[in-house]
């Protein structure tokens, strides 16, 4: 097996009324984001660059907001199982790399407590997980606070590439 690339891409409309939820942490906002799940682009947006890069489709695919079962789920359970279903086709996870879009709240002070809860999900180090924010600087849908958006990129690794991480 070899080593793959994938990215994803999620995005969710914002509203009063909902927590904020992004890479397993609850930001404080006074909109969150809507969605079946607890609607984590960030997660999301890196559960589908992980399904992609093994060729097994998208999160939706997975996971449909149309079942009940995952109604108001965490996304971290949806990102373990994307994980596991990844171990059992033979991959580990190499690196993430991503991007939060929002206008506000500022949410650098929460990267470090994301990194810790995603590297735990994914089994890989901190320093393999890259997160980044930006603003649309007040236009469109995430500039008019009415969304956010989120993108990854992971390198998933195979087989032999896994034995040879595990020896580092």
């Amino acid at each position: 097996m070899k080593n793959r690339i994938g990215f994803g891409y999620d995005v969710h409309r914002l509203e009063k009324g909902h927590d904020l939820w992004l890479g397993g942490v609850r930001i404080l906002s006074e909109k969150g984001a809507v969605g079946h799940s607890d609607a984590d682009v960030l997660i999301h947006a890196i559960c589908d660059a992980l399904l992609g890069a093994a060729a097994l489709g998208d999160i939706g695919h997975h996971f449909p907001d149309t079942s009940p079962e995952f109604k108001g789920i965490s996304s971290l359970v949806l990102l373990q199982k994307v994980a596991n279903l990844l171990n059992e086709k033979g991959y580990s996870i190499g690196n993430v790399d991503s991007t939060v879009c929002l206008e506000r709240p500022k949410i650098g002070t929460y990267v470090a407590e994301m990194k810790i809860i995603l590297s735990k999900s994914l089994k890989i180090s901190e320093e393999d997980i890259s997160i980044k924010a930006t603003t649309k600087e007040g236009l469109g849908f995430v500039g008019n606070l009415e969304g956010i958006e989120a993108w990854a990129v992971v390198m998933i690794l195979g087989s032999r590439q896994q034995a040879d991480k595990k020896g580092d």
